[in-house]
């Protein structure tokens, strides 16, 4: 057995296809229903967004929700730690609900005094975690990441006595482009409500980071 399969079943078949997923689009069974926003999952089926009127036909089936802040997607810890073991991710509080994010965010490289950041995508964290999402969790967590991180850690002894840091810049883009695989392509745009209201990070004494809106 090769180490990308070993990658592959040290997850749960349903995590992959539910993190390429693209959520929030309108149903196209029951687009004249109230309630036609696809923003359910079903684990069993693993066959795309789901709306609340589609969980009818999945009655006996594992299904959880997923929400949105700032625009990502995100889950509410306590649903999604019944089936995944979310180790290691740093989590935030919304609306007093524990949350994590499904996939890496997009921000500029930590500046300086930040202690602890993301093993991926080096995006700032609390000192207790060490991925800011599930995507990067699985990343991060490949027996082909901790390989290229020996090999990057190798080149830089090499660069310090003169070697050449071209083919650090060549893995660097392997791995970036590994983590936007997990990533849905541009997610579909919702219906405004109103103005855009930005959440405000706070620490929260539980070990969690508040948004606030």
């Amino acid at each position: 057995m090769g180490e990308d399969e070993d990658d592959y079943n040290k997850w749960p078949a349903w995590l992959r296809p539910l993190l390429q997923t693209c959520f929030f689009g309108q149903c196209k069974l029951h687009a004249s229903a109230h309630k036609s926003e696809c923003n359910m999952y079903c684990l069993d089926c693993m066959n795309g967004a789901l709306c609340s009127l589609c969980l009818n036909f999945h009655k006996e089936h594992r299904a959880i929700q997923i929400r949105r802040s700032s625009y990502h997607d995100v889950i509410r810890v306590s649903e999604i730690q019944k089936y995944l073991d979310i180790t290691g991710v740093q989590t935030y509080i919304i609306n007093s609900a524990k949350i994590v994010f499904l996939n890496e965010r997009p921000q500029p490289r930590p500046g300086k005094g930040v202690t602890n950041t993301c093993r991926v995508c080096e995006r700032s964290l609390l000192d207790s975690f060490n991925f800011c999402s599930l995507g990067c969790k699985i990343v991060g967590t490949s027996n082909k990441f901790d390989f290229e991180k020996k090999k990057k850690k190798k080149r830089n002894i090499c660069v310090e006595v003169g070697g050449s840091d071209s083919e650090e810049s060549i893995n660097g883009k392997h791995i970036k482009k590994k983590i936007q695989s997990f990533s849905p392509s541009t997610p579909p745009q919702t219906c405004a409500s109103g103005k855009r209201r930005k959440g405000i990070p706070h620490r929260a004494p539980t070990g969690g980071i508040i948004i606030e809106y």
